[in-house]
Parts: C-alpha cells; sequence; structure tokens
C-alpha cells in the first residue's frame, strides 16, 4: 500500500475509527515519546496541512497515554505538546535549504516546552535524549532515501519479522526458488542484455545465451509471464527487426540463380550484416519462444511485429506450418520486387566495369542500383538464421495453446490491422506480370487503386487459423476475428483484391464454423458481398465460390438460411457469367438441386429456375474459322480448345435442363405450403418451369433443344397439372405452347440453325396436337374450346407455309428435304388429331341437308384453306362441303417479314 495513501486517508476526519483502530496495532509501553512518533511515522507519510496532523498528533497522545501515564509526563495534553514540538524539530533539523547558524538549538527546543507539562517543565535529560535523537536520526520514510537510516529500518523490519518466525531449519529445496527469482530477476535482464551489447568474446556470448535461456525456463516453470514477456522485449529490441512500422520494400530486389531466388532487401541486409542481430533474433525464438508459448503474454505483441516485418520482406515463407493448410487455399502471394535480376545470365568474367556499366544504367533507367555481392551474401545469412528459429514448430505449438493464451496472440495480430476509416497499406508493385519484369527498359508500371499489402493477408489468415480451431476458441475470439473481417469486406474500396478475396473467404469459414454464435450472421455477410463492384466480384469469384461450398456441404440451418437469401442468389447468379468461375457455380448448383431437392424453397424456387435457365441458355464459343473474321475476338482458340469448351457448355447446359424438369417434382409439396390461390400457384410455381423449357426449344443447340422438348411433354402432361375443378392450366396453350410454335417461325431464330430446325418445328407442333388431345375431355367443358382449337390450326396453317430455307443457299438442298418432311409431318399430325375429335364425338359431320355445328363449321373453313383435299380424305361419306369463301394458301395472320413462298403443286396436292 501507498504510505502517502495511507496518511491521506487515516487524516481524514471521517475515517477517525480507522485511524483509532490502526493505532491501535503498537505497542508504545516503555517507549519515550520521540521513539514511539518514529515507529508512527515509519508506517504512513504524514500529510501536509496542519489540521490533518493535528488530528493524527491528537489520536497518537491519547493512546501514549491510554494505559499508564510515563512518568515525568503530566498527561495526554502534554504528550500531545511535546509530539507536535518533536515533529517540528525533526523538520527545523533536517530541512537542506536552512543553514546551520539558523537551526535550533538544544535551549530553543527546551524553551519552546516551558511550563506545558501540566504547568511544569519536562525534565532536562529527557528532553536532551529527545532532541539528541532528532538530531542524529531524522523520521522519514526509509523508501525515500538511499543511506544507512534506510537500511537501519530494513533491517529492524527483518528483526521484527523474526520474532515471529519458528526456528532456522537448514534443507535442500526449492520452495522459495520463484520468490527469490521474482525479487532479482530485473537486475539479472538488465546485466543479461548489457553484456550482451557489450560483449564480444564468444565465451561471454556463450554465458549470456545461456543465462537468458535458463531465466526462461525458470521464469516458465514458476509461470511468470511477467519475465517471459520482459526477456522477449529485451531480445526483440537487440533483433532490430521488431519495430513498428512498415519497412521499406521500395527497392526489394529478387535475385535468381537457377532454381533458387532470395528477395534482397534492406532488413535482409542490416539483419545479416549484424551479428548480434542474427544471435538475439536465434536465441529469442529457440530459447524463449519456442517451448514456452504457454507463458507469453504481453510479447506477443513484439513477437507478431517481428513475423509481419519479415513476412512483408519474403523473409518467411507463404505457409510456413502444415497447420495453415486448415484453410485450404493456395500459399499467400508474396510482394511484388520492383525489379528480379538473373544472375545465371551473368558471365563470369564480368568484373569491375560490368558492375560500374550495371549500376550507371539502373540509375538511367530509373531502377534501384542491383545488390552488391556483399548485400546478396548478408541476405543469405539472414535466410538461413529464419530458417534456424523453428518457426513452423513454435505455431504447431501455438495451436495447441488454452483459448486464453491465443486470444492474447490474436489480439496482437488484430492491432497490427489498419483502421477502416484511413486505411494504412503499404505501397508495394502491382502484382507480378507473367513475365519477369525487364531491366533493359526502364518502365515499371503504376499501381492502380488499392496497394497489395502481403501482411494484411498474413494476418487475416493467422486468426482464422486459430479462432476456428474448435468450439472454444471460437467462443473466446470468434466475434474479435469475425469484427476485423467484416471491417475488411465492408471496406472494399480501399482494399487490394487479393486480400480482399481472401478476408471474403475467411469470413464464410469462420461463418460455417460458428453457426452455434450470433456474432456474424449470414444474411450482414451476403449482403456485404453481393454489393462489391462488378470488377471485384468477379477476381474474387474463386474464393467466394469456395466458401459458399463449405458452407452448403453439410444439411443444417446455416445450409437452410444461406439458400433462402436473395443476396446468395443474386450474388451466384452474377458470378456464373464468368467463364472461370461457371463451373463452380453450377457444381454448387448441383449440390442444392439435384442431391437435396428439399432445399428448393419457396423463397429460392424462382432464383434456382432462372439461374439453370442461364446455364441452358449460355452462349458456345465460335468456331475457329468465324473467329478469323470477328474482330470481337481478340485472341484466336484452336479448334481443340473451342471443342473443349463448346462440349462443356453444352454439358452444363443438358444438365441444367434436366434438373429444370426435375423441380417439377417440387412444385405439388410447394403448392401444398404455399396455401396460394390456384391461380397464384400456377404463376409462382409451374410458369417460371413451362417458360425455361419453353426458351430452351429455340436453343441454338440441337441437343439442348431436344431434350427441352421431351421434357416440356412430360410436364406439360403431369397429372398434378390440369384439374376439371380449376382452369388456370389452360394457360399452357397461351403463355408456353403457342408462343413456342411461333417463335419457331421467326426467321432470326430459324436461322440458328437452318439443319436442324424445321425437325424442331414439327416436334412442337406434334407437341401443340399431343398436348391438345391429352386435355380434351377437360377442353370440351371449357368456354374457351373453340378459339383454341381455332388458333391451333392457324399454327399449323403457318407452318405448312414457312420457307426459310431460300436465304440460305449453301444449304438450300438439305432444307429442301426438311421442308418436304415437314410438309408431310403437319398433315398427318392434323389428320390424327381431326380423327380423334370424330371418334370422341368433339367433331361429328351435319346429318344430309342440315347445317353443321359451329366447330365443325370453323375447322374446315380453316382447314380447306391450306390442306384443300383433308375433308374428304377423312369424312369420305359425310355430306357435300357448302360452299365457301374464297380460299387462299395464305396463311390467316402471317408473321414471316418475307412473302412464303408458292408450294409446288404436287406438295399441294
Amino acid at each position: 500500500i501507498s504510505k502517502a495513501i495511507l496518511g491521506d486517508f487515516l487524516s481524514k476526519k471521517s475515517n477517525d475509527r480507522f485511524l483509532r483502530a490502526f493505532l491501535d496495532l503498537f505497542d508504545f509501553n516503555g517507549k519515550r515519546v520521540d521513539e514511539a512518533l518514529r515507529d508512527l511515522l515509519n508506517s504512513f507519510r504524514l500529510p501536509g496541512e496542519a489540521p490533518l496532523i493535528e488530528r493524527i498528533v491528537e489520536v497518537f497522545s491519547e493512546k501514549y497515554c491510554e494505559e499508564t501515564t510515563p512518568k515525568g509526563i503530566a498527561g495526554k495534553d502534554a504528550v500531545h505538546v511535546l509530539a507536535y514540538a518533536i515533529i517540528i524539530l525533526n523538520t527545523d533539523q533536517h530541512n537542506p535549504s536552512l543553514k546551520d547558524e539558523k537551526r535550533m538549538t538544544y535551549n530553543d527546543f527546551a524553551k519552546n516546552l516551558r511550563g506545558v507539562n501540566g504547568g511544569d517543565n519536562f525534565a532536562p535529560e529527557y528532553l536532551q535524549e529527545i532532541y539528541d535523537s532528532i538530531k542524529t536520526n531524522e523520521i522519514i520514510l526509509p523508501e525515500e532515501h538511499n543511506n544507512k537510516q534506510a537500511f537501519d529500518y530494513a533491517w529492524e523490519e527483518l528483526l521484527l519479522k523474526t520474532q515471529s518466525a519458528g526456528d532456522l531449519v537448514l534443507c535442500e529445496t526449492n520452495i522459495f526458488d520463484a520468490d527469490m527469482f521474482q525479487a532479482t530477476w530485473k537486475p539479472i535482464v538488465a546485466t543479461l542484455s548489457y553484456v550482451f551489447m557489450s560483449a564480444s568474446d564468444d565465451v561471454v556470448f556463450s554465458r549470456v545465451i545461456t543465462g537468458f535461456a535458463e531465466c526462461s525456463q525458470i521464469a516458465a516453470t514458476y509461470g511468470l509471464s511477467e519475465i517471459v514477456d520482459r526477456i522477449i522485449f529485451c531480445l526483440g529490441s537487440m533483433s532490430t527487426i521488431a519495430f513498428d512500422g512498415s519497412p521499406n520494400t521500395t527497392l526489394n530486389t529478387e535475385v535468381q540463380r537457377g532454381k533458387d531466388s532470395v528477395m534482397v532487401s534492406e532488413l535482409a541486409v542490416k539483419l545479416g550484416r549484424d551479428f548480434r542481430a542474427k544471435l538475439a533474433t536465434y536465441v529469442l525464438f529457440n530459447y524463449v519462444i519456442l517451448g514456452h508459448e504457454l507463458y507469453i503474454k504481453d510479447g506477443w505483441k513484439q513477437i507478431v511485429r517481428i513475423w509481419l516485418n519479415l513476412f512483408i520482406n519474403s523473409l518467411l515463407p507463404p505457409r510456413f506450418s502444415d497447420a495453415q493448410n486448415i484453410l485450404g487455399i493456395s500459399p499467400i502471394p508474396l510482394q511484388t520486387p520492383s525489379q528480379v535480376i538473373d544472375r545465371a545470365e551473368r558471365p563470369a568474367e564480368a568484373g569491375f566495369f560490368q558492375s560500374v556499366f550495371s549500376t550507371i544504367s539502373s540509375y538511367t533507367a530509373d531502377d534501384p542500383p542491383e545488390p552488391s555481392e556483399e548485400e546478396l551474401e548478408s541476405t543469405l545469412r539472414t535466410v538461413d538464421c529464419i530458417k534456424e528459429c523453428n518457426m513452423g514448430v513454435i505455431f504447431a505449438n501455438i495451436l495447441m495453446l488454452p483459448p486464453q493464451t491465443l486470444k492474447q496472440l490474436v489480439s496482437a495480430f488484430l492491432e497490427q490491422l489498419p483502421q477502416v476509416s484511413s486505411p494504412v497499406v503499404i505501397m508495394v508493385k502491382p502484382d507480378r506480370p507473367s513475365s519477369p519484369p525487364s531491366r533493359t527498359t526502364g518502365h515499371r508500371g503504376k499501381a492502380h487503386g488499392p496497394a497489395y499489402d502481403p501482411s494484411l493477408v498474413f494476418i487475416i489468415e493467422m486468426v482464422t487459423v486459430i479462432a476456428i480451431r474448435d468450439e472454444h476458441t471460437i467462443a473466446s475470439m470468434g466475434e474479435s476475428v469475425a469484427d476485423a473481417l467484416q471491417n475488411i469486406v465492408r471496406d472494399s474500396v480501399n482494399v487490394h483484391i487479393t486480400a480482399l478475396s481472401r478476408a471474403v473467404f475467411c469470413l464464410l469459414r469462420l461463418l460455417n464454423a460458428s453457426q452455434d454464435h450470433s456474432f456474424v450472421r449470414a444474411p450482414l455477410v451476403l449482403h456485404t458481398i453481393s454489393g462489391f463492384e462488378p470488377p471485384k466480384l468477379a477476381r474474387a469469384a474463386l474464393p467466394i465460390l469456395r466458401g459458399f461450398t463449405i458452407c452448403l456441404r453439410e444439411s443444417g440451418p446455416l445450409r437452410n438460411e444461406i439458400l433462402n437469401i436473395p443476396d446468395f442468389w443474386s450474388t451466384i447468379d452474377r458470378i456464373h457469367t464468368i467463364p472461370e468461375a461457371a463451373g463452380a457455380v453450377f457444381e454448387l448448383l448441383l449440390n442444392v438441386v439435384e442431391r437435396d431437392s428439399s432445399a428448393v424453397t419457396a423463397d429460392n424456387y424462382e432464383f434456382a429456375v432462372g439461374l439453370l435457365n442461364s446455364f441452358a441458355n449460355a452462349k458456345i464459343l465460335l468456331p475457329a474459322m468465324e473467329q478469323k473474321h470477328d474482330p470481337n475476338v481478340r485472341k484466336q482458340k484452336s479448334a481443340k480448345q473451342v471443342k473443349a469448351r463448346n462440349d462443356e457448355i453444352i454439358e452444363r447446359a443438358v444438365k441444367a435442363v434436366s434438373l429444370i424438369y426435375q423441380l417439377t417434382g417440387r412444385v405439388p409439396a410447394l403448392i401444398e405450403k404455399s396455401h396460394l390461390e390456384r391461380n397464384e400457384a400456377w404463376i409462382t410455381y409451374w410458369s417460371p418451369i413451362f417458360q425455361a423449357l419453353r426458351s430452351q426449344c429455340e436453343n441454338p443447340s440441337r441437343e439442348i433443344r431436344q431434350q427441352a422438348l421431351s421434357y416440356l411433354q412430360r410436364s406439360l402432361q403431369s397429372p398434378e397439372l390440369a384439374s376439371a375443378d380449376h382452369q388456370e392450366w389452360t394457360a399452357i396453350f397461351g403463355e408456353v405452347l403457342f408462343p413456342l410454335n411461333t417463335r419457331l417461325l421467326k426467321p432470326e431464330v430459324y436461322q440458328s440453325d437452318p439443319a436442324g430446325m424445321s425437325e424442331t418445328r414439327v416436334r412442337a407442333a406434334t407437341l401443340l396436337c399431343k398436348i391438345f388431345l391429352h386435355y380434351l375431355v377437360l377442353l370440351s367443358e371449357w368456354d374457351g374450346m373453340l378459339d383454341l382449337w381455332l388458333k391451333i390450326l392457324d399454327i399449323m396453317d403457318r407452318l405448312m407455309n414457312s420457307g426459310q430455307g431460300d436465304s440460305l443457299p449453301l444449304v438450300s438442298k438439305f432444307v429442301n428435304l426438311e421442308n418436304a418432311f415437314q410438309e408431310e409431318a403437319v398433315p398427318e399430325s392434323l389428320k390424327n388429331i381431326l380423327l380423334v375429335m370424330s371418334n370422341g364425338s368433339f367433331l361429328v359431320p351435319p346429318a344430309a341437308g342440315e347445317k353443321g355445328s359451329e366447330i365443325w363449321e370453323e375447322t374446315w373453313k380453316r382447314v380447306d384453306r391450306f390442306l384443300p383435299g383433308l375433308h374428304k380424305e377423312i369424312f369420305p361419306n359425310a355430306a357435300p362441303e357448302p360452299k365457301r369463301e374464297h380460299q387462299s394458301s395464305q396463311p390467316v395472320q402471317p408473321i414471316l417479314e418475307k412473302e412464303p413462298r408458292e408450294k409446288p403443286a404436287a406438295a399441294a396436292q
């Protein structure tokens, strides 16, 4: 306890009971007043104010005379005045600013005390003894002086303690080692540090190293973290690489010799030249840190600074421990050097003039000068020193530490992160180009946007690896790590893309590991990612997808939550257009739709269908011959490359169409859970699938079109689709089948695959007829039956009169064959549907002399326009046809941009 604070506390009037209790601890029997007062004032500092001194002296006088009044003293009032006079005498005799001739003499002291002892004087011998004691021995606080009085006080205190101690027993034990070392470690460590910095003899260095090692061992044995931290600070300071701030990396140069390379930097050269600094670094990591990681607290700050400075200068490998593989990503990209020099290319006989010429050339080209052989050797010595520091073993030990110790390490790392409001980044060169930089040009590219800081990535990955070790580390430090990562991701504009992409991945990795905690939430993380600018999102696409894959790998609350967040779907929808990321996005989609269809819910159903449709719509690359004439294609690809890429795109598209159809199995359950009205359910769940499949029936790829048509037919014939109780399903004609057949008749659609589009037209028309017949019974009860039937006949009319093949002379022969097939297939389909309608009594011939039904009359009015002989062929025994209006071979509502060609007479017949 501070004796000054204790004196202020006891002198307060409100603490009178504490003062009296404190004085009860003293025994003043048999002591003169000055001796008793000395004992009291050695225990606390007397306050400077007179009223406070008065209060303490008053209570002291009462305590002194409490049991028996000493002989020669009248009472407590006499003691009170005498004690006050002693205090004044002590100040007078030992005030350094007072001259000796002006100090109080014995006669002055005695004169001041006349008549205060109950009206009498104190005995002269008594006062003389008091005067001599005060004059020769000042009443002081011993720790305020470094003299014999302080020693005497300490010795008296020690003798006082021995009075209550037992007998001295001599034995061999170490139970007092911790206390003894804790009392003596400061001068020991200071001495070792001083000798280390001033020694020049190897034997002395050896003893100092042994001293540091043994001090660290003793401190670790007894858990004295303060001592370990102090030793780390001393050795770190002597290593010269534990400084704050960013090291100068502008002159960093990579020197290559064959397959080996080394980064020559200012820090590496300086450390390599300094024997003591290298030795301090070696001792620090091998004798102090290694094996004692558990007992480090504040020392982590020094260690982290050393690691960062080494890593920035490429003196630590991107992954110096197998434990870092826990993230499953590539090693951290190191800093790009200002120049790369291949020393192997220099002739062996190059000498002084070659070096001079190289130096002059570098200045002319505004390049940093080439490192000398001595600088290279110094760098190699530094590299060897760092290799001997067992960084990998230390980090492996770190991962085994308890969470409380790891929390201090993580805090030390996070303190080195730049502030989001004004980010501090190290200005280094942009990412290394594909070819080594040349020294002859003298031009170096200027960095655009945020500069790359490898230390930032190092911190991000280290804290993530530590935080996701287990449930205890997540609970202890997961929140602080998550906050730091989210700050970096939110500040994406000011963060280099390499650091940003890895921060996003680490944040998603932490999100997956901390599912039972609320300090990081999926909606906030995904919203931040979805807000990335397109260029940054494109470059961070693959790490983002790896993070998504980890989060969606296993079924659980997190997977369900992510899949129902719109920002997740908008992000992968933006990413899937990037060629390098398309495959990963599709694999992610497969995992959601194919392997666990229950993951498709009402919240993400439309997103899933839309994304699958986008994959099915993916454009194939131009053939090699077309690329030569396409000015938009900058780099020609070989035929094999184009084919391989196209095969991959088509394979994904075909699979995407299959998955779209697969989702029809989820529709009934989704409709049931949604409790929507039938019309809303159709728009929400059935319509997206039909529209997607319909659009793929127009795909330029024949394989995709054929599969889409097959799946569309199966979907339209689904037993859950139609019912007599509702009629919204009839929209399959107006919104799916009619638009499909109309689009297939467009010239631009036809010319996307002239050789195969005629077959697709026929299949689409056939599908229209099949679906009409499939639902014929239900349609007969619908008021719009006649209009629907007449639209089908219009489609048949247009299909018979389509003639796009004439515009493509190179394939006209093949197309004419296709058109012939088309003109044969359409009448057969129409004949089949008319016979079925007739057999089902939906299309009945009129009796002789009677007028036919409306559907009968309208049917033949339309059919006779493009197939005039079909009526007699199907109904030879029917009544003679009524006289009709002028017949035309033209469609009722032509939609082609050019006039349809006239059919040959043979074809018309």
